[in-house]
């Protein structure tokens, strides 16, 4: 090659070179200044942040937007405004895109959306997580309906990848009108106490309805996860909604024909005598079903899913000799453990999402049944519940049930009861299966014994201990088989170790079929 040729190829790659930082400048300095001011990390720090060192490959730097009306001809759009491409994450292949504020508020243009949707199909393909990480004015009016378009083919890639392969939204700044619909197609939201997501803001809610209201309590970070729902994780900021996503990742595997990754353990099952005396023996006696959790899984380390809403039902991930575990449990803390609308919602999406991703599930139950009321029934509490048990019946992965105390009625059934297909089912001393508590059924049962009885009080007193040795405890259960083994609370790691690891191999077949009916 001529001294000329290698000076050419030279002024190219510089030429290369200087195009590249333009582009990774975003919006410019100006605006990249402005984002840190507000306590947002850019586009591209979020990624280096979530991300293995050096491990990120972009596509799409050069992407330009094909608009010339409303000021869009000539105009520089840099990455079309979203940052995408691949990287590891604990060596682990992920997928990504990151919207850029700083280009036009990063709105989402026909060019801009397609990106995310070609990355989305990277991530079916390759079958690795897909992590999007909103911060967004919205659809770019200045396109029209190619925007719309745009949008459309990533609700429709969202719905590809569902079931197939992890989806994680990062909400880290603005999410309104139809971008919300994105993340609420994946399988979980993580929102920063900065952002704020919802359909219309607050100003339209205003013209339509007369109400007032603050963006912050219409669609903050604390108002999706007491009232609304729809987020599962709230972080204090961008860098620990980072920390969230990684931390979620560990649990989960790369794509739904893998096993979830399993840590090293020092297969430690030793008794911990401190879950003795964690559940009172006293039936109504509230306590923190968390207490339990923690002292049976590895490090006591529970990653708690939705901690903030339906607080009666407890869901997350935790681990068991390394083994990665979707552990579901009643709060008798709050609303006693009823299982009310929004529980039954929580946990049946929950278990779904597991059952999908070859994620074990262990329930621990103390519940005193459904929550009973004219707003759970006018609300549709039958519906609700029913999913449930449509949920836990339809999981094939293996199920594990612990009776911790109460476990009455219907709701024992819908807490992953042996008739439900749980294939291990230990129960504590303390435990109690039946109809109902002891106190009501001999209202029913010896309404006029306790009538005719001169002391009605002891009368009562002696009718329940009797009702409740005859069909409350857990040794009528295990007699009739729905309880596998009676366990001493100390040594409950030990017994869900070894039902793990002999259901590691488990098959269930079921009928052959488009897709079950889910009671929407």
């Amino acid at each position: 090659m001529s001294a000329d040729a290698r000076k050419s190829m030279e002024s190219l790659i510089e030429e290369l070179r200087k195009k590249r930082e333009h582009l990774k400048q975003g919006g410019g300095a100006d605006r990249l200044a402005k984002q840190k001011e507000q306590g947002k990390f850019t586009a591209r720090e979020r990624i280096e942040g979530l991300v293995d060192a050096e491990s990120f490959e972009e596509f799409g730097l050069f992407a330009q937007h094909r608009q010339s009306h409303f000021g869009m001809a000539n105009k520089e759009v840099p990455a079309d405004g979203v940052v995408t491409g691949a990287a590891s994450i604990d060596g682990r292949l992920v997928h990504l895109a990151s919207q850029d504020f700083t280009v036009l508020g990063g709105s989402a243009g026909e060019v801009h959306s397609l990106k995310v949707a070609e990355v989305m199909a990277r991530s079916l393909k390759t079958g690795s997580p897909f992590v999007f990480i909103n911060d967004s004015g919205g659809a770019r009016v200045q396109e029209g309906i190619d925007s719309l378009s745009g949008y459309g083919q990533v609700f429709f890639h969202n719905v590809m990848l569902s079931g197939a392969v992890p989806q994680i939204s990062l909400i880290c700044g603005p999410c309104a009108g139809g971008a919300s619909y994105s993340p609420a197609l994946t399988d979980f939201i993580i929102q920063t106490r900065q952002a704020q997501m919802f359909i219309t803001g607050p100003q339209v809610i205003k013209q339509v309805t007369g109400e007032q209201i603050t963006a912050e309590a219409l669609g903050g970070a604390d108002s999706h996860m007491a009232h609304s729902g729809v987020i599962h994780f709230v972080a204090e900021n961008d860098q620990d909604a980072l920390y969230l996503c990684r931390r979620l990742l560990s649990f989960l595997p790369s794509n739904n024909l893998e096993e979830p990754p399993r840590l090293p353990s020092d297969n430690n099952v030793d008794p911990n005598p401190a879950l003795t005396n964690a559940v009172p023996v006293e039936p109504k006696q509230g306590y923190d079903v968390r207490t339990v959790i923690t002292g049976v899984v590895d490090q006591g380390d529970f990653l708690e899913v939705q901690a903030g809403y339906a607080m009666n039902m407890v869901v997350g991930f935790a681990r068991i000799l390394g083994r990665s575990i979707g552990i579901i449990a009643n709060q008798p803390s709050v609303l006693s453990g009823a299982i009310d609308i929004n529980a039954s919602v929580k946990a049946s999406r929950f278990i779904r999402f597991c059952n999908a991703f070859n994620i074990p599930l262990v329930t621990f139950v103390d519940v005193p049944g459904f929550l009973p009321g004219v707003e759970q029934e006018y609300g549709g509490i039958i519906r609700h519940g029913a999913k449930l048990l449509f949920a836990y019946s339809a999981a094939t992965v293996p199920k594990i049930q612990v009776i911790l105390r109460k476990s009455y009625g219907g709701a024992h059934v819908a807490m992953s009861s042996r008739d439900l297909g749980a294939d291990c089912v230990f129960a504590w001393p303390t435990a109690e299966v039946a109809v109902m508590g002891a106190e009501g059924a001999v209202e029913i049962v010896f309404r006029k014994e306790m009538q005719d009885a001169q002391d009605k009080a002891a009368r009562r007193a002696e009718l329940i201990e009797k009702y409740r040795s005859a069909f409350a405890s857990p040794y009528v259960a295990a007699g009739r088989r729905l309880v596998d083994d009676i366990i001493e609370p100390a040594n409950t790691r030990r017994h869900l170790a070894q039902a793990l690891e002999y259901l590691q191999t488990k098959r269930d077949q079921r009928p052959p079929k488009k897709h079950g009916l889910i009671p929407l």
